[in-house]
């Protein structure tokens, strides 16, 4: 799966049917995969208007005891199985369940309302009896990390929450406060950084925000915003990916990214198992 992720990030992106090759090599990949105690299931969430969502759920290995869960949302134009595909190594021995669903599926499925359909994704974990509902986790990557932290702030059940941490959302806002104004060079750090910090303050779950690299968020703003949380006292850390330097370019480590993901995610759901 790794290598199979590796070579999709190597294709040049003006060859859009070389990547479609590896997307259906890595899904079939999905389809056969399993090992002695774990399997993949491809589940159908029940939504309100009646179409299910297609995801895909893998258990922990002891079925007979509630574990942590998250809900995993892949990036813009990459399907569940792609996400899935990288990212089980990351989680097959930690004792998390996962549930991928992907970025288009979560936009198109309700036109636009993402929360509830999320909220359906939070149910059906609830009701599983291999799951602890006070133990689900959110993961988001690319724009998927804006929809994360909306939806962890409208949902409180949500334990722990890899996210943007609002500064899509406020990053967009500080730009067309400066295309209007015409003074965003001139805007004052302090009147910048209440609203920064302003949506975060509404989570009840601790964050983890991923800057730089392949991320949505700027590595400068997220550190911006832990000096802020801090002094408030929210839980919030960040994580910047590593990058290598090769001839075909900037080529981010994911492995070692998804493994400081899933193992903040262990981390905080078994502390709130804890408590």
């Amino acid at each position: 799966m790794t290598a199979f992720e590796v070579a999709r990030r190597l294709v040049d992106e003006d060859a859009p049917q070389d990547e479609n090759v590896l997307a259906k090599k890595i899904e079939a990949s999905i389809q056969t995969f399993g090992c002695l105690e774990q399997k993949v299931e491809p589940v159908r969430i029940a939504c309100s208007d009646q179409t299910p969502l297609l995801a895909y759920y893998v258990p922990v290995a002891d079925h007979d005891v509630r574990g942590p869960a998250v809900i995993c949302i892949s990036r813009e134009g990459e399907t569940a199985s792609t996400l899935l595909g990288r990212l089980l190594p990351a989680v097959i021995s930690r004792g998390i369940s996962v549930l991928v669903v992907s970025h288009e599926d979560v936009l198109s499925h309700w036109r636009g309302q993402s929360e509830i359909l999320l909220s359906s994704c939070l149910d059906y974990l609830s009701v599983r009896p291999d799951v602890d509902h006070a133990r689900i986790g959110l993961y988001g990557e690319g724009l998927s990390a804006a929809l994360a932290t909306d939806f962890a702030v409208s949902d409180r059940r949500v334990a722990a929450a890899s996210c943007d941490g609002g500064l899509w959302n406020w990053t967009r806002t500080v730009a067309s406060l400066g295309w209007i104004t015409r003074t965003v060079d001139r805007l004052d750090e302090t009147f910048l950084s209440s609203p920064r910090s302003r949506l975060i303050r509404q989570l009840r779950c601790p964050v983890l925000v991923l800057a730089g690299g392949r991320s949505i968020v700027s590595t400068t703003e997220a550190i911006k915003l832990q000096a802020e949380c801090i002094a408030a006292h929210i839980d919030i850390e960040v994580a910047t990916p590593r990058i290598a330097r090769t001839t075909a370019g900037e080529i981010e480590n994911f492995v070692t990214s998804d493994d400081s993901v899933f193992a903040w995610l262990q981390h905080k759901l078994t502390l709130n198992s804890a408590s």
